[in-house]
């Protein structure tokens, strides 16, 4: 298992954070173009909790790739999970939160995840994963700034290591 946080400050207001996460095509907005994202679901205007989200995203040397989201755990104003359901993953839990902070709104991503296919997925995430997650991040953290506010920018931070479950 494998564990990457990022966060970012961005000067705004919890309430326009909030319309902004919790509106599932928003994510369409903070995805880079190379992943050619593509949201298969008819979306509501907001997220509930249960709701299921169908997207397509093209993984590079694999192609295209179907992917099934649940949104689960929302505490409404505050955070929300999106877990896969079915994927490129073995696993993959994205915990999503935002909290106030004097200069604006922290934004807190942490994915658990693990890849599949043992040693060869290891290799993998330690050649090329690792570094496209983190990339897709940073992505996330320049568009929150450009579509919210100024950004303040907090290092990523990542765990490479295996952990148990």
């Amino acid at each position: 298992m494998y564990t990457l946080q990022k966060e970012t400050v961005v000067e705004t207001s919890m309430e326009q954070a909030w319309d902004f996460i919790r509106s599932p095509a928003n994510l369409n907005l903070i995805t880079p173009a190379d992943m050619a994202f593509e949201i298969m679901t008819d979306l509501p205007d907001e997220m509930s909790e249960g709701m299921l989200v169908e997207y397509r995203v093209q993984i590079p040397f694999i192609g295209k790739q179907a992917w099934l989201s649940e949104i689960k755990y929302i505490v409404p104003g505050r955070s929300f999970v999106d877990e896969q359901k079915i994927g490129p993953y073995k696993f993959w839990y994205h915990y999503h939160e935002i909290r106030p902070e004097e200069s604006g709104v922290r934004f807190i991503d942490r994915v658990t995840y693990e890849v599949p296919f043992g040693p060869l997925g290891k290799l993998a995430h330690a050649l090329f994963i690792r570094k496209t997650l983190e990339r897709i991040f940073s992505f996330r953290e320049q568009r929150f700034g450009e579509l919210l506010g100024p950004e303040t920018i907090v290092p990523l931070r990542t765990d490479h290591k295996a952990a148990q479950r």
